[in-house]
């Protein structure tokens, strides 16, 4: 009777060494996918609907993250607190501040291009300026400085047209001060994506396009491709930290451009709500989904990208070289064989 008393201390014993390792087990588990993920986009720029689409339709939480958005009304802002640790992750970040910060040494590996060039050189109807090579001497309204689009813009203007920084004013504003700044002639002409055109009333007869930042890149370069202005940028460390999640947050980003597509009412609606957009400016982020959202980083995206580099640099936006580690495929494979 004593052995068996034994025996069941013993058993009992191991059961409950057995039960103490698996709930610390899982609770080890429980902490790993309670991970935050700062995420932090610009909401006055071309990154608006993509991130409004992302929060609306929790395409992170259906992976499992626990996500916070942190929103930012500047262009730089996204940028700035990636270099402070605020934010784990910025997508639609400018390209161009993504390409300085690794320069300045902030640990940071961008993942995926996210937005494509989507903007116009416009002016107003009655303007007597017919082409880009008559503003010199101008005013032109565009983005702050930092602004990927901003950085396509003066590239294309000096690579087309021969204007440096130097030879017109540049006057920063948000979308809406653009617009605002051109109709009350503040501007001679300005750089606007089509989604602010558009919520321009009698846009038809108060606005003419002198071109699109598309063609012009194109024809600068000799290529068929237009440049990616927007990407996805993350911290090393929450890579390091969260390898098995890395891909996941990717997947969530696809699953959102996906969405998009199929899906263009929802975006309108989602629009309304998330901007206070008219209905005319919702409707045309909906059926211009896919001309401004992407992601990608395959081959020829990186090469794009690294092409896009040697432009703002031979355009004087950027100096020095390219660190060899900025771009990080890796989660971007992984999430393409996720289902």
């Amino acid at each position: 009777m004593a052995a068996l008393a034994f025996d069941t201390m013993k058993i009992s014993r191991v059961i409950s060494q057995f039960l103490a390792v698996c709930i610390f087990a899982l609770g080890a588990v429980r902490g790993a996918a309670a991970t935050e993920l700062r995420v932090g986009y610009w909401t006055s720029g071309i990154s608006l609907g993509f991130g409004a689409v992302l929060e609306a339709q929790k395409f992170f939480e259906k992976q499992g993250l626990q996500v916070k958005f942190v929103h930012f009304p500047d262009v730089n802002g996204p940028t700035t607190a990636l270099a402070s640790n605020a934010i784990d992750l910025a997508f639609g970040a400018s390209l161009a501040g993504a390409f300085s910060l690794a320069q300045q040494g902030v640990p940071v590996r961008i993942v995926a291009a996210t937005q494509l060039v989507d903007a116009e050189l416009v002016v107003l109807a009655d303007s007597p300026i017919r082409s880009p090579a008559e503003l010199r001497g101008r005013k032109i309204g565009m983005s702050p400085l930092g602004s990927g689009t901003t950085g396509v813009s003066t590239a294309v203007l000096d690579g087309n047209y021969g204007l440096k920084l130097a030879d017109y004013r540049l006057v920063a504003g948000d979308e809406p001060r653009l617009a605002q700044f051109l109709l009350q002639k503040n501007v001679d002409a300005a750089v606007m994506r089509p989604t602010t055109v558009a919520q321009v009333a009698d846009r038809a007869t108060r606005i003419r396009v002198l071109g699109t930042l598309s063609d012009q890149w194109k024809q600068m370069t000799r290529s068929s491709s237009p440049p990616y202005i927007g990407v996805a940028v993350m911290r090393d460390e929450w890579l390091k930290s969260n390898p098995a999640d890395a891909a996941k947050v990717l997947a969530a980003m696809r699953e959102a451009v996906q969405f998009g597509a199929a899906n263009p009412d929802a975006v309108v609606s989602i629009m309304k709500k998330a901007a206070n957009l008219n209905d005319s400016g919702a409707r045309f982020y909906g059926e211009h989904w896919t001309t401004m959202n992407t992601v990608a980083l395959g081959p020829d995206d990186i090469a794009t990208l690294k092409r896009t580099f040697d432009v703002f640099k031979a355009a004087g936006t950027l100096k020095g070289d390219l660190p060899a580690d900025l771009f990080y495929p890796k989660p971007y494979v992984d999430a393409e064989k996720m289902k």
